[in-house]
């Protein structure tokens, strides 16, 4: 199975687990007087529309290299991450925006058994986060990882309305409000979130070099083929779930060009073989005196 389909089975999972959690969410709000599971279920709400914007993403990143995408199709993965990203913050934004509304207006305080609810969504989203980060760091997806944060936010958010609503029940009247500030104080976790997904996202838009585990690997892996004596400069981007390689290898300068340009593809063909999830690999010979 390609990374691609292991990212569409995945994103599914994501989009079937928020539909169900934005109507459980919604209609416990409603009936236990929570504007924190409200918000929660808005969150969930925007979380479907994100999952089906990394979903249409991953179809999209599968059409193979064309004339006029010689490297692939790989680069609609940081800008999908842009679109989960502005999900995040208009959730964040809506969230903020009524829980300060609902402060400055005397509502009931939650039921008991919203505690409950919310015990059994916390205990799901963090299941969810766990198996979409498993899966976007088998990929290298950066879409699926700020699916994984937007599940792990959803259950941070969860996390707060527990305390808010448990505060509001202990300490009864006068104390209404405690989940709604609860909810605000996780628009502005969400809010911070979003940085820690977009930043990653912007530095492989702009083919920042980021990846020197990799980096270290191909110097290291070079040095096994016959013929390559020593490496140089060595550029590393990546496009999707594939990591593009700009390689200087220095090789005897008495041998041939012949010589020369099968020591470069033995390189390439081994580099590809050893590390995973490789792309293009250019090869630049340089003598070696």
């Amino acid at each position: 199975m390609t990374n691609e389909q292991i990212g569409i089975r995945t994103t599914y999972l994501s989009i079937f687990g928020n539909v169900v959690l934005a109507l459980i969410k919604g209609l416990a709000g409603i009936f236990g007087n929570s504007y924190a599971l409200i918000a929660d279920a808005i969150e969930s709400t925007t979380d479907i529309f994100s999952s089906a914007l990394v979903l249409l993403g991953f179809k999209y990143a599968k059409r193979p290299a064309d004339s006029n995408h010689p490297y692939g199709h790989g680069k609609i993965e940081p800008l999908i991450t842009f679109g989960v990203v502005a999900f995040l913050v208009t959730s964040a934004t809506i969230i903020a925006y009524e829980s300060i509304q609902n402060i400055q207006t005397p509502h009931k305080v939650p039921k008991v058994w919203t505690l409950i609810v919310l015990a059994g969504i916390i205990l799901w989203k963090e299941i969810l986060y766990r198996l979409v980060i498993k899966k976007s760091k088998e990929t290298h997806s950066s879409s699926l990882k700020a699916d994984a944060w937007h599940h792990r936010s959803d259950a941070i958010t969860s996390i707060m309305a527990f305390i808010g609503i448990s505060i509001a029940i202990i300490f009864g009247k006068g104390y209404e409000t405690a989940d709604d500030w609860a909810a605000l104080l996780a628009s502005a976790f969400i809010l911070y979130n979003s940085y820690l997904i977009f930043r990653p996202a912007l530095g492989e838009i702009m083919d920042e070099q980021l990846y020197d585990d990799i980096l270290v690997r191909v110097r290291e892996k070079s040095m096994e083929v016959s013929g390559v004596l020593d490496t140089e400069k060595c550029y590393i981007r990546k496009a999707g779930m594939k990591y593009h390689v700009d390689l200087h290898a220095r090789v005897n300068a008495t041998i041939s060009v012949k010589d020369g340009h099968e020591i470069a593809h033995n390189l390439k063909d081994y580099l590809k073989s050893e590390i995973p999830n490789l792309g293009h690999v250019l090869i630049h010979i340089e003598p070696h005196e």
